[in-house]
């Protein structure tokens, strides 16, 4: 009987030792996502006068579905935007991502849908968050996933419609 026992636990042992150790869910992979270093100077052409100082940050973090193939299907982005050393009361009326590398202006291909007046610095700096926010073509999203260095991102202010501060995308994650 104790030949038994010991036997038993020795496959016991033998089995554990060998046995794969596989998690019981998957991970889930981490949210792509961007940032950028937003410069007045960064702008086409470089900004002069009261808004040459401004400049900020944006993290944008894109929330993908995917099909079995690994597709993306569809999704939406979030959009978190620090602004600072502006003069006070300079009003953000639109902000964005373009299609262009560095040194070069692009058309807009991303909306935050940020309205006009909605963002005020009132002592030159602040931040703004845009949630769920879904791109016109899912096909973006692969674009920039491709290829972060040719997008940018963009504020507008009234006195700098053209734009104020701009960055290019970077993927940190």
């Amino acid at each position: 009987m104790k030949r038994l026992f010991v036997a038993a636990v020795s496959l016991a042992l033998l089995g554990t030792a060998c046995s794969k150790d596989t998690p019981s869910t998957p991970s889930t992979p981490p949210k792509p996502t961007f940032t950028a270093t937003l410069s007045s100077q960064n702008e086409v052409p470089p900004i002069v006068g009261a808004e040459a100082s401004c400049s900020g940050n944006a993290t944008i973090t894109f929330d993908v579905t995917r099909d079995a193939a690994n597709n993306i299907t569809g999704g939406t982005a979030t959009f978190v935007v620090n602004i600072s050393g502006c003069p006070a009361g300079t009003p953000i009326n639109i902000a964005h991502i373009h299609q262009a590398p560095a040194g070069t202006n692009g058309s807009v291909v991303f909306s935050t849908l940020l309205a006009a007046g909605e963002v005020v610095l009132a002592n030159g700096s602040g931040t703004f968050t845009k949630s769920n926010i879904a791109p016109p073509d899912v096909a973006i999203f692969n674009a920039v996933l491709n290829n972060p260095a040719g997008f940018y991102f963009n504020a507008h202010s009234t006195l700098n419609s053209g734009g104020v501060i701009r960055g290019q995308l970077t993927r940190t994650q």
